[in-house]
């Protein structure tokens, strides 16, 4: 009966983590994009050097998120 309650709290605890994580990376995406769209609109001949970096950014938060789900 106890392994049974261990393996559920196992399950669980990874869901919750792999739900932090997902929400952890959707939010640094979101912030990093904010920041970026206020960049252009204060400097809008900058675009594309602020584009680039935001989307360099953000994929390598992605790549972090995805490597977070793996390990969990």
């Amino acid at each position: 009966m106890e392994t049974m309650d261990i393996e559920v709290a196992k399950v669980l605890f990874k869901a919750l983590g792999a739900g932090l994580v997902v929400i952890g990376a959707g939010l640094g995406i979101g912030k990093i994009g904010g920041s970026a769209m206020e960049a252009i609109a204060r400097q809008p001949e900058a675009t594309g050097k602020i584009q680039t970096a935001m989307l360099i950014a953000a994929a390598l938060i992605e790549g972090i998120g995805f490597a977070a789900l793996f390990a969990v």
